[in-house]
């Protein structure tokens, strides 16, 4: 079997990466060792929306009196679980039909990279294909990745996958790292009913986002009944009873915290074991491919994108990595007309999908200070937004940086209703290079969250309306 490119791995990365190939001219292969569409579509963004609107619906219904209604409900665990399963099913079901509509070949199994534009294809039962191809993309993902104190059993100590399909639901559960997965279980299973304590090395929760996020996040998260463990360590864990016991090292002496499960939320590590990149010679850095500006390996004609290559571990990252490795490509064969722009990791969004949402982009406040920039700063609270009141749903704020001198957006966090579906006004703004005045002289309509927007750069300037 012999194409012009082929894409190791099928997730946001490879499947976008596969389609704009085909969209380009080439004649391209998919393998793919589990399921189309990877670990996002199958166990991760995607089935964890699933389980976050169940949660979001649990504490609605909770509070359903505050919007004059009366209303009762129990969560069902396994009805969750298979809902959440299902709407996985249907996304990956998606890709399959995106790969036929841009006639991409679809070779299932384990792919090895074994000579210059040659992988070795391992199937299920054991049958080995040999795939040629003038290019090749890496887009072999991550997993969850495992301390030593906490090696993941699947029963008592879980990862993500685990997370999300439980048989049964726990009563307790300790959460280990407070990043976006992290924050997202724990509040996930809070909401249907479980205890949960979440364990953070560092200082503070969530502690790549602003500061001023991590301590609302914080507040929320203890009014909601999570317990927050900061500057603390789970250095073992007993699994010999009927649950765990997890000695954690905390900054006031070592306690025991007892639950039914422990979930280890530590980070992502990329899968780059056993595909071949030793017998290529292809160069690796601190558990990452090494790659240029156009995602092409220390061998030529060899590529990686995504979670496997330096860089911010996101979804989306991933997919514009994979268009850009391709435009690059199609620009030296001639079927793209100009080269594709470098991808500017400091004007990447996050989104965090627990309650309150957080979504942020470019520098935090402390990060501007620590560039040498003199900035504005604008804050303005939910409280204050007619919307987030009329949701019933006035946790959290915007907060905007600018720099003093020239106007520059630098930086935009945000933390509560809906934030996540507003963070692409920034980072379009950014990318034009606008400043707070194109932005105040834009009409936001009322009532909206996005004119919180607005109302914190009128904060920011000192020209504020509505506070």
């Amino acid at each position: 079997m012999a194409y012009d490119v082929v894409v190791l791995g099928s997730g946001p990365g490879g499947y976008v990466a596969a389609i704009r190939a085909s969209q380009l001219g080439f004649k391209v292969a998919i393998i793919e060792k589990e399921s189309l569409g990877g670990i996002c579509l199958n166990w991760g963004c995607i089935p964890t929306k699933a389980l976050l609107k169940s949660a979001q619906v649990a504490n609605d219904i909770k509070h359903a009196e505050a919007y004059g209604i009366e209303a009762t409900g129990t969560p069902k665990f396994d009805a969750i679980i298979k809902r959440s399963r299902g709407v996985a099913d249907k996304m990956s079901k998606g890709v399959q039909f995106l790969m036929k509509k841009n006639k991409i070949d679809v070779v299932m199994g384990f792919g090895k990279l074994v000579a210059k534009g040659k992988i070795e294809v391992t199937d299920k039962d054991g049958k080995k294909t040999t795939v040629e191809s003038k290019y090749i993309i890496i887009a072999t993902g991550g997993r969850s990745r495992e301390l030593p104190a906490l090696k993941q059993d699947g029963k008592k100590i879980i990862g993500y996958r685990e997370g999300m399909s439980l048989a049964t639901q726990p009563k307790s559960m300790i959460v280990v790292g407070s990043g976006a997965i992290g924050v997202e279980f724990g509040y996930f299973y809070n909401s249907i009913g479980t205890k949960v304590t979440i364990v953070e090395f560092l200082p503070r929760v969530v502690p790549v986002e602003d500061e001023d996020i991590s301590k609302e996040l914080e507040k929320n998260f203890k009014k909601q009944g999570i317990e927050i463990l900061t500057n603390s360590e789970v250095t073992s864990v007993d699994t010999s009873g009927n649950g765990v016991k997890a000695k954690v090292k905390t900054a006031n002496g070592e306690i025991t915290v007892e639950a039914d499960v422990v979930l280890s939320a530590v980070g992502v590590v990329a899968n780059i074991e056993g595909i071949g990149l030793e017998e290529l010679g292809i160069k690796t850095d601190k558990g990452r491919i090494t790659v240029d500006k156009n995602y092409q390996t220390s061998v030529p004609g060899v590529y990686a994108i995504g979670d496997c290559v330096p860089g911010q571990a996101l979804a989306h990252v991933a997919s514009k990595e994979g268009i850009i490795c391709v435009e690059a490509i199609a620009h030296g064969e001639k079927k793209y007309n100009h080269q594709p722009e470098a991808l500017d990791y400091n004007n990447v969004p996050g989104c965090t999908y627990c309650y309150p949402e957080i979504a942020s982009v470019g520098y935090t406040e402390k990060q501007a200070k620590d560039a040498g920039y003199e900035i504005k700063v604008g804050k303005f609270p939910l409280s204050a937004s007619g919307k987030a009141s009329a949701a019933g749903h006035a946790e959290g704020f915007i907060k905007v940086i600018f720099d003093a001198k020239y106007g520059e957006w630098l930086g935009t966090h945000a933390i509560g209703y809906n934030v996540t579906e507003i963070i692409a006004q920034t980072v379009t703004a950014r990318k034009l290079e606008t400043t707070h005045h194109e932005v105040l002289n834009s009409i936001h309509p009322h009532p909206t969250i996005s004119e919180s927007v607005k109302d914190a750069i009128e904060v920011a300037y000192g020209e504020a309306i509505h506070l």
